[in-house]
């Protein structure tokens, strides 16, 4: 970027915000505009469906930087306005104000939003968590004294969210639609355990239905939520209903963009989906050339990684940018349990245990395709997993994987 150039960055989460702060630390001294749809500084995701939500942590914790650290990056910060246009050729961003901003450079980073149940979230008592606003209405409801909650959805999110409530004393359903939850990304085997660790703690998971629709009662102000009605006919009666079925990439504000827009933003292995334009985050659909095909990943790691990836190969240009190829890293924590995963793993995947049992819920597992490591399984052993790592990155065989027993 030439000097007096602007580059926006459109999303003031995690992603966006690495993105900005790797702009200034590559030595960018231009203008950074810094767009967000909600009017706090940039905060963390995750402790909102534990922590924050439990009371336990404060907002000054789940704050990525101090104010005055955001300060030091010399930002145009347009808090509170979402973008709701792109002009890819004037190179300008259109917002919910009216007004328009001019990019040299731009980094969309605009991150998702939660899947709903189709006119659930008109009736009190309904709840999806992605915002800090989400989270203190949820704590809110299920400090009622009383409050019987039900979780639609056994994914990290959802089974966050549960085990959360569970410690602080409340009533738990948790409905799942697959027959075992987390199968269509841990498998079958290792989605029984998830399931377990929900019944060792006395939640009850209801898979195998999913929601037929929400039972209602007249309200002040409307109609509240009463219960849940399941496809198998049984009725579980709530005060508090949180909806964690997924979330969807925020890309609505790009359909007549003119770039590539399908489950996520399109871009190349370099993280282009134009030649001014870099994406980054849960909107971002790119060439993995580790894979050798497209991928859209939903998890923190990524998107810390990726917004300083997007900031350098923004600052490069798509001809000497480097590829993002990374091995993938998550984890949740759920009760007393963390749970981690390194790598790609399908629900087809060979899986070895090589450490611990599946009973205690205190193991390693190895994933293996077509005879190749391709990711590790952790429930409480975050230090043998981490010995996995340089495996799953090298791509070794599964039989030289399980021979190993890393420090």
């Amino acid at each position: 970027m030439t000097p007096g150039s602007t580059i926006v960055v459109v999303g003031a989460s995690l992603a966006g915000l690495r993105a900005a702060e790797t702009l200034r630390a590559e030595g960018y001294d231009g203008t950074i505009v810094l767009v967000g749809a909600e009017p706090h500084l940039p905060y963390d995701r995750p402790p909102l469906s534990k922590q924050f939500l439990a009371g336990t942590w404060g907002l000054d914790r789940v704050l990525l930087r101090p104010s005055e650290k955001i300060t030091a990056l010399g930002l145009d910060l347009r808090l509170g306005h979402s973008a709701r246009g792109l002009d890819i050729e004037g190179h300008t961003v259109e917002l919910d104000d009216g007004s328009t901003v001019g990019f040299d450079g731009l980094v969309l980073a605009t991150g998702a939003h939660p899947r709903a149940l189709p006119g659930a979230l008109r009736l009190s008592g309904v709840h999806t968590l992605r915002t800090l606003e989400d989270c203190l209405a949820l704590g809110s409801a299920v400090r009622r004294e009383g409050a019987r909650v039900v979780v639609v959805g056994a994914g990290f999110i959802g089974s966050e969210v549960a085990a959360t409530c569970h410690g602080l004393g409340v009533r738990v359903t948790v409905v799942e639609a697959l027959p075992v939850p987390l199968a269509r990304v841990l498998g079958d085997r290792m989605g029984a355990v998830c399931a377990a660790l929900h019944a060792d703690h006395g939640v009850e998971v209801r898979t195998g239905t999913g929601v037929s629709k929400l039972v209602t009662e007249p309200a002040p102000s409307g109609e509240r939520v009463s219960g849940v009605a399941l496809l198998d006919g049984s009725v579980i009666p709530a005060d508090v209903v949180v909806v964690g079925i997924g979330v969807a990439p925020t890309t609505q504000w790009l359909a007549d963009s003119g770039l590539e827009v399908g489950d996520g933003v399109r871009a190349d292995a370099t993280l282009h989906a134009a030649d001014d334009v870099v994406v980054a985050g849960d909107l971002a659909r790119w060439f993995d050339n580790r894979l050798g095909s497209e991928i859209r990943i939903e998890h923190w790691t990524n998107a810390a990684e990726q917004g300083v990836a997007a900031a350098r190969s923004l600052l490069a240009g798509r001809g000497g940018a480097d590829a993002y190829s990374p091995v993938p890293y998550f984890w949740s924590d759920q009760y007393d349990t963390k749970i981690q995963v390194i790598g790609h793993p399908r629900p087809d995947d060979e899986i070895v245990v090589v450490e611990g049992s599946l009973e205690e819920r205190r193991f390693v597992a190895l994933y293996g395709r077509g005879g190749r490591l391709t990711a590790a399984l952790g429930f409480s052993r975050p230090r043998q997993l981490m010995g996995f790592r340089p495996l799953v990155e090298a791509g070794v065989s599964l039989d030289e994987a399980r021979g190993q027993q890393p420090a």
